[in-house]
C-alpha cells in the first residue's frame, strides 16, 4: 500500500466502517467556495425555490447544468411535474433572498424576497442577480437521497456589473478585485 493511502484510507474496503465522520465532512465542505444559487420552478400561481450551492456547468453544446434537489421535496415533485427549473446566481446583496429560499421563510413568503419576474416558459426570475437562466429538465439521476436535474438552459439574463454572492466557511462573502 502506498504511504498516502493510508493516510487517506484508501486500502479500506468500501462499506460504513470506510467512510468519513460526517461532521468531520461538513466542517471539509465549508471550505468550498460556492456561488450561492436559488433554484425555482411553478405551475400556474404555484411557486417553489431552494437555495442550492450543488450546482455545476455540464457543457457547452448543448448549454447545460445541472443542480440538486432533495429527493422527495415538494421542488423535487414540481420539477418533475413541469420538466423545468429556473436557476438564478446570487448578487452581493441578496444574502435576505439565499436566507428566505434556505428555509428561514416559509415557502409561501419566499418570493416576497427580491425582484422577480416571469421567464417566456412561466418559471420564475429572479431580477438583480448576477446571471439567472431558464432550463429544461433533459435528464435527472437520483443519488444519496437527491434528485440531481440536468437542465438544458433554454434562456440567459446576466448582470456584468455585480459581483456574487459567495458561501465560505458557513457564511458570505464575495469576490475582490486583484
Amino acid at each position: 500500500m502506498k504511504p498516502w493511502a493510508r493516510q487517506y484510507n484508501m486500502g479500506a474496503p468500501l462499506g460504513v466502517a470506510a467512510l468519513a465522520d460526517p461532521q468531520q465532512f461538513r466542517d471539509a465542505m465549508a471550505t468550498l467556495a460556492a456561488t450561492v444559487c436559488v433554484v425555482t420552478s411553478a405551475q400556474g400561481k404555484d411557486r417553489l425555490g431552494r437555495t442550492v450551492t450543488a450546482a455545476i456547468s455540464l457543457g457547452v453544446v448543448p448549454p447545460a447544468i445541472l443542480v440538486s434537489i432533495a429527493a422527495g421535496s415538494e421542488l423535487d415533485e414540481l420539477i418533475r411535474q413541469t420538466g423545468r427549473f429556473s436557476y438564478a446566481m446570487l448578487s452581493e446583496g441578496q444574502d435576505d433572498i439565499a436566507d428566505a429560499f434556505a428555509g428561514q421563510v416559509p415557502p409561501e413568503g419566499r418570493f416576497f424576497e427580491g425582484d422577480w419576474a416571469t421567464w417566456s416558459s412561466g418559471s420564475p426570475r429572479l431580477l438583480d442577480c448576477v446571471a439567472a437562466m431558464d432550463c429544461r429538465v433533459a435528464q435527472e439521476f437520483e443519488a444519496e437521497g437527491h434528485v440531481l436535474f440536468v437542465g438544458h438552459v433554454q434562456e440567459i439574463a446576466r448582470s456584468e456589473r455585480r459581483k456574487p454572492l459567495l458561501w465560505y466557511g458557513r457564511r458570505y462573502g464575495t469576490v475582490s478585485p486583484q
